[in-house]
């Protein structure tokens, strides 16, 4: 029965998850230069993991893309959440005779092993055919990762460097903010300016391959819980990675692998609890996920 569940949702992470980056959107004069009228298009994905008994875990994992397109503008607006909870079988030598005589002195502890939230709002204008501005709006929680909460926002500019009839290739240079609420330690600030390269192509038939790399490194002298001369220029660097090969399996349905890689130079606090007075451990600098989904486009024409 857990395996069908599994089948149904389609959905298989691995590793520590990170935040669903929503900065891998960019605009597209094609997608508007001929939208006479107002155009919506939507797409959604979800599924669920549940298992009981020997093993406990609940894992979620949803999200949205949404736009609105009409003349030289472009509204867009996605999320995403990944969510994971396992209950973990701990010793307590009660009677401290130093080994496990008795079913009362195994526990089960219930963890959050991956709780991450990403949403965005971005507003494209295209100057030409090749060349537009864009700003946008940025929201994110990855607890593993030591982030409570982050908020920002970005501007820039984002030109189409090469286009043929299966292939394209964007490029966008901007400046990036970011105000990060951390599990331990004061907020920080981060400008950063930031460097994006985007990739697609048709494979086959009904068969895309979308590719993504974006690098931000900080402005400003950073104050870090983790370290005590913090960050400055250029010290927290942030790498971005994404490759999804995408395949259509019916009208409005697709199937999607993915896998995402993320990089800090400067990592949050490790959000663990009962550490010593001044002791702040740094989380890990790398985070991936791996990813396989089912894909529902509303508005499929």
């Amino acid at each position: 029965m857990r395996s069908l569940m599994y089948v149904a949702a389609s959905v298989t992470t691995l590793a520590t998850p990170a935040v669903a980056d929503p900065k891998f959107e960019y605009g597209k004069i094609d997608e508007i230069k001929k939208v006479k009228d107002v155009e919506w298009t939507a797409a959604a994905e979800g599924g669920i993991v549940f298992t009981t008994g020997n093993s406990e875990t609940t894992t979620l994992v949803g999200g949205f893309k949404a736009s609105r397109k009409t003349g030289k503008n472009k509204f867009a607006a996605e999320g995403s959440l990944t969510y994971a909870r396992s209950g973990i079988r701990v010793l307590d030598d009660m009677n401290a005779n130093g080994v496990i005589d008795s079913e009362d002195e195994i526990t089960t502890v219930s963890t959050t092993t991956a709780e991450t939230l990403a949403a965005k709002l971005r507003y494209d204008r295209f100057l030409t055919e090749t060349d537009s501005l864009y700003i946008a709006a940025l929201a994110a929680r990855d607890v593993p990762a030591g982030k409570d909460s982050v908020f920002g926002g970005q501007v820039g500019y984002s030109r189409q460097l090469y286009k043929s009839k299966t292939a394209e290739l964007l490029g966008e240079f901007g400046i990036d903010y970011s105000r990060e609420d951390l599990v331990t330690g004061d907020p920080i600030n981060i400008i950063s300016a930031r460097a994006f390269v985007g990739y697609k192509a048709t494979m086959t038939e009904g068969t895309t391959l979308d590719a993504a790399l974006e690098a931000l490194t900080n402005f400003n002298h950073e104050t870090l819980a983790t370290r005590a001369e913090g960050a400055d220029f250029g010290e927290d660097t942030r790498v971005n990675a994404k490759v999804a090969v995408s395949s259509k399996i019916g009208k409005n349905l697709s199937f999607q692998t993915s896998i995402e890689v993320k990089y800090d130079h400067r990592p949050g606090p490790l959000a663990i609890k009962n550490l010593a007075m001044g002791f702040v451990p740094e989380a890990s600098p790398m985070d991936t996920i791996m990813k396989a989904s089912l894909i529902y486009s509303f508005f499929e024409k």
